[in-house]
Protein backbone atom coordinates (compact mmCIF):
# COMPACT_ATOMS: atom_id res chain seq x y z
CA UNK A 1 0.00 0.00 0.00
CA UNK A 2 2.98 2.38 0.73
CA UNK A 3 4.28 2.37 -2.61
CA UNK A 4 1.42 2.37 -4.33
CA UNK A 5 0.46 6.19 -2.34
CA UNK A 6 3.85 6.85 -3.31
CA UNK A 7 3.02 6.33 -7.06
CA UNK A 8 -0.17 8.45 -6.46
CA UNK A 9 1.50 11.15 -5.45
CA UNK A 10 4.32 10.83 -7.67
CA UNK A 11 0.75 11.27 -10.43
CA UNK A 12 -0.60 14.02 -8.49
CA UNK A 13 2.17 15.89 -8.59
CA UNK A 14 2.65 15.28 -12.54
CA UNK A 15 -0.78 16.57 -12.88
CA UNK A 16 -0.62 19.63 -11.49
CA UNK A 17 2.47 20.65 -13.40
CA UNK A 18 1.21 19.22 -16.69
CA UNK A 19 -2.20 21.64 -15.38
CA UNK A 20 0.29 24.62 -14.78
CA UNK A 21 1.54 24.45 -18.42
CA UNK A 22 -0.93 23.74 -20.08
CA UNK A 23 -2.73 26.85 -19.01
CA UNK A 24 0.45 28.97 -19.09
CA UNK A 25 0.75 27.80 -22.50
CA UNK A 26 -2.75 28.82 -24.32
CA UNK A 27 -2.12 30.88 -22.22
CA UNK A 28 -6.17 30.48 -20.26
CA UNK A 29 -7.71 28.53 -17.65
CA UNK A 30 -8.28 27.68 -14.06
CA UNK A 31 -5.36 26.89 -12.28
CA UNK A 32 -7.07 27.29 -8.16
CA UNK A 33 -9.95 24.41 -8.77
CA UNK A 34 -7.49 22.47 -11.25
CA UNK A 35 -4.81 22.54 -8.88
CA UNK A 36 -7.40 21.77 -5.97
CA UNK A 37 -8.61 18.56 -7.59
CA UNK A 38 -5.31 17.14 -9.09
CA UNK A 39 -4.60 14.60 -5.73
CA UNK A 40 -8.30 13.11 -6.45
CA UNK A 41 -7.69 12.90 -10.06
CA UNK A 42 -4.64 10.92 -9.61
CA UNK A 43 -6.36 7.76 -7.09
CA UNK A 44 -9.70 8.32 -9.45
CA UNK A 45 -7.80 7.17 -12.51
CA UNK A 46 -4.53 5.17 -11.20
CA UNK A 47 -6.10 3.31 -8.60
CA UNK A 48 -10.07 3.11 -8.56
CA UNK A 49 -11.40 3.51 -12.17
CA UNK A 50 -12.00 0.57 -14.36
CA UNK A 51 -11.23 2.20 -17.94
CA UNK A 52 -9.96 1.01 -20.97
CA UNK A 53 -7.66 4.14 -22.75
CA UNK A 54 -7.72 1.57 -25.83
CA UNK A 55 -11.10 1.19 -26.02
CA UNK A 56 -12.74 4.71 -24.19
CA UNK A 57 -16.64 3.71 -25.09
CA UNK A 58 -16.41 0.13 -23.79
CA UNK A 59 -19.75 -0.22 -22.31
CA UNK A 60 -18.41 -2.21 -18.99
CA UNK A 61 -16.20 1.10 -17.95
CA UNK A 62 -16.73 3.02 -14.95
CA UNK A 63 -17.92 6.60 -15.73
CA UNK A 64 -16.26 10.08 -14.55
CA UNK A 65 -17.62 13.55 -15.06
CA UNK A 66 -16.78 16.33 -14.32
CA UNK A 67 -19.05 18.33 -13.16
CA UNK A 68 -16.49 21.37 -12.44
CA UNK A 69 -15.68 21.30 -15.79
CA UNK A 70 -13.71 24.47 -15.73
CA UNK A 71 -10.83 22.29 -13.91
CA UNK A 72 -10.52 20.04 -16.85
CA UNK A 73 -6.82 20.57 -17.21
CA UNK A 74 -6.49 18.40 -14.45
CA UNK A 75 -8.99 15.56 -16.19
CA UNK A 76 -7.08 16.04 -19.30
CA UNK A 77 -3.64 15.57 -17.79
CA UNK A 78 -4.82 12.33 -16.33
CA UNK A 79 -6.46 11.29 -19.29
CA UNK A 80 -3.39 12.19 -21.25
CA UNK A 81 -1.10 9.97 -18.67
CA UNK A 82 -3.38 6.73 -18.78
CA UNK A 83 -3.20 6.41 -22.59
CA UNK A 84 -6.73 7.59 -23.21
CA UNK A 85 -4.69 10.56 -26.59
CA UNK A 86 -1.29 11.82 -27.16
CA UNK A 87 0.34 14.11 -24.10
CA UNK A 88 1.30 16.40 -27.48
CA UNK A 89 -2.40 17.43 -27.31
CA UNK A 90 -1.89 19.11 -23.87
CA UNK A 91 0.26 22.01 -25.49
CA UNK A 92 -2.98 22.47 -28.12
CA UNK A 93 -5.04 23.33 -25.54
CA UNK A 94 -8.24 25.41 -26.25
CA UNK A 95 -6.12 25.96 -29.82
CA UNK A 96 -7.52 25.66 -33.08
CA UNK A 97 -6.94 22.25 -34.79
CA UNK A 98 -6.47 20.97 -30.75
CA UNK A 99 -8.29 18.34 -28.92
CA UNK A 100 -8.48 19.66 -25.58
CA UNK A 101 -11.66 22.66 -25.66
CA UNK A 102 -11.40 24.93 -23.16
CA UNK A 103 -14.32 22.58 -20.55
CA UNK A 104 -14.59 18.77 -21.23
CA UNK A 105 -16.75 17.67 -24.62
CA UNK A 106 -17.34 14.17 -25.63
CA UNK A 107 -15.59 14.51 -28.28
CA UNK A 108 -12.01 13.96 -26.35
CA UNK A 109 -11.33 10.18 -25.65
CA UNK A 110 -12.42 9.65 -21.98
CA UNK A 111 -14.81 12.13 -21.49
CA UNK A 112 -18.50 10.66 -20.78
CA UNK A 113 -20.46 13.81 -20.16
CA UNK A 114 -19.98 17.72 -21.22
CA UNK A 115 -19.84 20.02 -18.66
CA UNK A 116 -19.39 24.02 -17.90
CA UNK A 117 -22.79 25.00 -16.69
CA UNK A 118 -22.22 24.41 -12.85
CA UNK A 119 -25.07 22.24 -11.39
CA UNK A 120 -25.51 19.50 -14.45
CA UNK A 121 -23.06 17.17 -13.32
CA UNK A 122 -24.84 15.18 -10.36
CA UNK A 123 -27.94 14.23 -12.60
CA UNK A 124 -26.38 13.21 -15.67
CA UNK A 125 -24.08 11.06 -13.48
CA UNK A 126 -27.83 9.97 -11.56
CA UNK A 127 -29.19 9.14 -15.27
CA UNK A 128 -26.34 6.90 -15.99
CA UNK A 129 -26.54 5.20 -13.05
CA UNK A 130 -30.10 4.26 -13.26
CA UNK A 131 -29.45 3.17 -16.60
CA UNK A 132 -26.70 0.61 -15.72
CA UNK A 133 -28.82 -0.40 -13.08
CA UNK A 134 -31.64 -1.05 -15.21
CA UNK A 135 -29.11 -2.53 -17.94
CA UNK A 136 -27.77 -5.09 -14.90
CA UNK A 137 -24.57 -3.39 -15.73
CA UNK A 138 -21.79 -3.56 -13.07
CA UNK A 139 -19.96 0.05 -13.53
CA UNK A 140 -20.29 2.38 -11.42
CA UNK A 141 -20.25 6.73 -12.06
CA UNK A 142 -17.99 8.95 -9.93
CA UNK A 143 -19.06 12.59 -10.21
CA UNK A 144 -16.96 15.35 -9.21
CA UNK A 145 -18.46 18.52 -7.77
CA UNK A 146 -17.16 21.89 -6.77
CA UNK A 147 -18.40 24.45 -4.17
CA UNK A 148 -20.87 26.23 -7.65
CA UNK A 149 -22.15 22.97 -8.08
CA UNK A 150 -23.66 22.82 -4.54
CA UNK A 151 -25.41 25.76 -5.04
CA UNK A 152 -27.59 25.19 -8.07
CA UNK A 153 -30.84 23.20 -7.42
CA UNK A 154 -30.35 20.62 -9.98
CA UNK A 155 -27.57 19.17 -7.59
CA UNK A 156 -29.81 19.17 -4.97
CA UNK A 157 -32.66 17.84 -6.73
CA UNK A 158 -30.65 15.15 -7.85
CA UNK A 159 -29.07 14.61 -4.23
CA UNK A 160 -32.85 13.59 -3.21
CA UNK A 161 -33.69 11.56 -6.48
CA UNK A 162 -30.31 9.33 -5.79
CA UNK A 163 -30.85 8.79 -2.37
CA UNK A 164 -34.43 7.93 -2.91
CA UNK A 165 -33.79 5.56 -5.46
CA UNK A 166 -30.99 3.95 -3.30
CA UNK A 167 -28.34 3.83 -6.32
CA UNK A 168 -25.41 2.31 -4.46
CA UNK A 169 -23.45 2.62 -8.11
CA UNK A 170 -22.91 6.31 -7.69
CA UNK A 171 -20.78 8.10 -5.75
CA UNK A 172 -20.41 12.08 -5.66
CA UNK A 173 -16.65 13.62 -4.54
CA UNK A 174 -16.93 17.46 -3.93
CA UNK A 175 -13.44 19.23 -4.35
CA UNK A 176 -14.29 21.50 -0.93
CA UNK A 177 -12.05 23.92 -1.39
CA UNK A 178 -14.61 26.40 -0.32
CA UNK A 179 -13.23 29.32 -2.72
CA UNK A 180 -15.30 30.42 -5.91
CA UNK A 181 -14.81 33.00 -8.59
CA UNK A 182 -16.59 35.60 -6.44
CA UNK A 183 -14.91 34.71 -2.88
CA UNK A 184 -15.48 32.62 -0.11
CA UNK A 185 -18.06 30.60 -0.02
CA UNK A 186 -19.47 31.52 3.54
CA UNK A 187 -20.01 34.88 1.82
CA UNK A 188 -21.09 34.33 -1.55
CA UNK A 189 -23.80 31.57 -0.80
CA UNK A 190 -23.42 29.59 1.66
CA UNK A 191 -24.28 25.97 1.96
CA UNK A 192 -22.84 24.13 4.91
CA UNK A 193 -22.99 22.21 7.44
CA UNK A 194 -22.78 19.44 4.18
CA UNK A 195 -22.59 16.58 5.90
CA UNK A 196 -25.76 16.84 7.76
CA UNK A 197 -27.82 17.99 5.13
CA UNK A 198 -26.40 15.16 2.80
CA UNK A 199 -26.72 12.49 4.95
CA UNK A 200 -30.37 13.39 5.68
CA UNK A 201 -31.34 12.26 2.10
CA UNK A 202 -29.86 9.30 2.84
CA UNK A 203 -26.35 9.29 1.48
CA UNK A 204 -23.39 7.59 3.06
CA UNK A 205 -21.29 10.19 3.77
CA UNK A 206 -17.51 10.46 4.46
CA UNK A 207 -15.37 13.62 5.06
CA UNK A 208 -11.69 13.55 3.68
CA UNK A 209 -8.79 15.34 3.52
CA UNK A 210 -8.57 16.08 -0.42
CA UNK A 211 -4.58 16.00 -0.54
CA UNK A 212 -3.96 12.79 1.31
CA UNK A 213 -3.88 10.17 -1.44
CA UNK A 214 -4.17 7.67 1.02
CA UNK A 215 -7.56 8.79 2.63
CA UNK A 216 -8.92 9.39 -0.55
CA UNK A 217 -8.39 5.70 -1.77
CA UNK A 218 -9.54 4.32 1.13
CA UNK A 219 -12.80 6.27 0.67
CA UNK A 220 -13.25 5.19 -2.57
CA UNK A 221 -12.79 1.53 -1.89
CA UNK A 222 -15.68 2.21 0.88
CA UNK A 223 -17.87 3.85 -1.37
CA UNK A 224 -17.36 0.74 -4.01
CA UNK A 225 -18.42 -1.85 -1.22
CA UNK A 226 -20.99 0.38 -0.09
CA UNK A 227 -25.03 -0.96 -0.58
CA UNK A 228 -28.84 0.38 -0.63
CA UNK A 229 -27.54 4.12 -1.20
CA UNK A 230 -25.53 6.23 -2.97
CA UNK A 231 -22.09 7.67 -1.70
CA UNK A 232 -20.76 11.34 -1.13
CA UNK A 233 -17.13 11.99 -0.85
CA UNK A 234 -16.18 15.86 1.05
CA UNK A 235 -13.14 16.24 0.46
CA UNK A 236 -11.84 19.15 1.75
CA UNK A 237 -8.92 20.61 -0.26
CA UNK A 238 -7.32 24.19 -0.61
CA UNK A 239 -7.85 26.39 -3.59
CA UNK A 240 -4.14 26.37 -5.85
CA UNK A 241 -2.94 23.61 -3.50
CA UNK A 242 0.71 23.58 -4.08
CA UNK A 243 1.71 27.24 -5.12
CA UNK A 244 2.12 29.51 -2.64
CA UNK A 245 0.80 32.53 -4.01
CA UNK A 246 -2.16 30.53 -5.35
CA UNK A 247 -3.41 28.94 -2.44
CA UNK A 248 -6.85 30.01 -0.91
CA UNK A 249 -7.07 33.24 -3.73
CA UNK A 250 -9.88 33.77 -5.35
CA UNK A 251 -8.47 35.73 -7.84
CA UNK A 252 -6.70 32.47 -8.73
CA UNK A 253 -9.85 31.00 -9.97
CA UNK A 254 -10.30 32.07 -13.44
CA UNK A 255 -7.79 32.99 -15.99
CA UNK A 256 -4.90 35.38 -15.00
CA UNK A 257 -1.51 35.39 -17.36
CA UNK A 258 1.13 34.02 -14.87
CA UNK A 259 4.49 36.26 -15.61
CA UNK A 260 7.78 34.61 -16.35
CA UNK A 261 8.93 34.38 -12.60
CA UNK A 262 5.20 33.38 -11.06
CA UNK A 263 5.04 30.64 -13.82
CA UNK A 264 8.91 29.40 -12.51
CA UNK A 265 8.03 29.53 -9.01
CA UNK A 266 5.05 27.50 -9.53
CA UNK A 267 6.83 24.65 -11.16
CA UNK A 268 9.48 25.04 -9.04
CA UNK A 269 6.97 24.66 -5.64
CA UNK A 270 4.87 21.62 -7.02
CA UNK A 271 8.26 20.09 -8.32
CA UNK A 272 9.67 19.48 -5.12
Amino acid sequence: MENNITILKEWAKRIRLESLNMINYCPAGHPGGSLSVADIMAVLYFSEVNVKPEEPLWPERDRVLLSKGHACVAQYAALGFKGFFDTAEFLKFRRIGGLLEGHPSVSIPGIDAPSGSLGLGLSQGLGMALGGRCAKKNFRVYVILGDGDMQEGATWEAIIAAGHHKVDNLCAILDYNKIQQGGRIEDIMNFSPVAEKISSFHWAVDEIDGHDCEQINVALKKARMQKGCPSFIIAHTIKGKGVSFMENQAKWHGTIALSDDEYKKALDEVGK
